[in-house]
């Protein structure tokens, strides 16, 4: 019988935001610059890479966390390695800036944290309040690479009702100011603050899309383009779209999921769009609803199903997800690697079931931070 061989496949790669904590007392720790001046100390080369090809360990909004990232990667397995090579590098460099790395899209720990002071970071912090103020939230982000602007615009307007199944696998944010939030992802609701969030309608063309972010700056509202946080947008600095809505990922394993989902999401819609095959002309309140749905529940109760708009058992959901694109995933070669990782998630239990039922043993916030720590450089 002949094997499988994958067909080439779209590149891709992850960047993800992690928290940078005490290591025994579980609360954030301001401590990303010096974290970030270890990494480019420990590989000489100016720009805390990793390798040659990889993205640097950078900076973010607050002072309490730092961005990772991988590489251009084609195979999935390429993608596992440098999403775990990346934490290492993280944890190694915050360990000698005194942290430790935790990949919690809020901190169970009750926090005040503080700014990055760059020009661009205080202007946020002017312009925005107490929205910048208590933006400590850590997400994931994942680009898939398209052939030109059109096709991107193209899968935008046709992955927007799959997007909020991705949040619930992802969900990773229970916590907030040492209480229980209610939601799985209240990093979702924390983040939907900033005026430009959200789903988005349909565009049509590259040249729509253009235009509306065009509009957007001419409100004044955002103090520069990479404001423009919709749920899925074009990259302004690669060729790729960015889909913007998990939270971090608790487990390594997850984030591959994710990265896995998505990217056979993205080959799904430009087939579609190649075929002429038009996008659902979903609500934008509708896919709105949708995420909020994800956001409190996760996997925990009803979803909203991408195709009747109905509410849906999660499992029922994620599945229909899953049927979704597994033409692409098989393509790939990547459908027997997702399903498996998929049934762990669903054995475990997202990011937020994990770090409540830890709390549930221990009655303490500190021990669910001592547990993240640990899972987040788990293999």
């Amino acid at each position: 019988m002949a094997l499988h061989e994958p067909e080439e496949s779209r590149t891709f790669g992850v960047e993800e935001e992690l928290l940078l904590v005490d290591p025994l007392s579980g609360v954030p720790r301001a401590l990303s610059g010096e974290t970030v001046r270890y990494a480019r100390e420990r590989h000489g080369d100016g720009a805390a890479r990793f390798a040659e090809d990889r993205r640097p360990i950078e900076t973010e909004l607050k002072r309490e966390q730092l961005e990772t990232g991988t590489g251009v990667c084609r195979s999935l397995s390429r993608l596992a390695d440098e999403v775990r090579r990346g934490r290492d590098a993280a944890a190694r460099a915050a360990g000698e800036a005194g942290a430790a790395i935790a990949a919690l899209a809020t901190s169970p720990v009750a926090v005040r944290s503080s700014l990055t002071p760059t020009r661009r970071y205080r202007r946020m912090s002017d312009a925005y309040a107490l929205t910048a103020d208590e933006q400590l939230t850590c997400g994931c982000h994942v680009h898939v690479n398209v052939g030109s602007p059109d096709e991107g615009a193209a899968v935008l307007d046709r992955i927007r009702p799959w997007l909020p199944p991705l949040l619930a696998l992802s969900a990773n944010s229970p916590f907030w100011q040492g209480a229980d939030s209610g939601y799985d992802s209240w990093r979702q609701q924390v983040w939907g603050r900033w005026p430009s969030t959200g789903p988005t309608e349909l565009f049509g063309s590259a040249e729509t899309y253009r235009a509306t972010v065009d509009a957007l700056l001419e409100t004044g509202a955002l103090i520069d383009e990479g404001m423009v946080y919709f749920d899925a947008r074009l990259s302004r600095h690669y060729p790729t779209v960015e889909i913007r809505v998990a939270d971090v990922c608790l487990h390594a394993g997850d984030t591959v999921l994710l990265a896995a989902l998505i990217r056979a999401l993205v080959e799904t819609a430009a087939r579609a769009w190649r075929a002429g095959e038009p996008p659902a002309p979903v609500r934008t309140d509708l896919l709105r609803l949708a995420m909020w749905r994800a956001s409190r529940s996760g996997l925990r109760g009803d979803l909203v199903h991408p195709v009747s708009r109905r509410a849906a058992p999660a499992r029922a959901v994620v599945g229909a997800l899953l049927d979704h694109v597994a033409p692409a995933l098989d393509r790939a070669g990547d459908l027997s690697a997702a399903s498996a990782l998929l049934d762990a998630v669903f054995e475990r239990g997202n990011g937020a079931q994990v770090q409540r039922a830890v709390y549930s043993r221990t009655r303490d916030v500190t021990a669910v931070v001592s547990d993240a720590v640990a899972r987040t450089r788990a293999a």
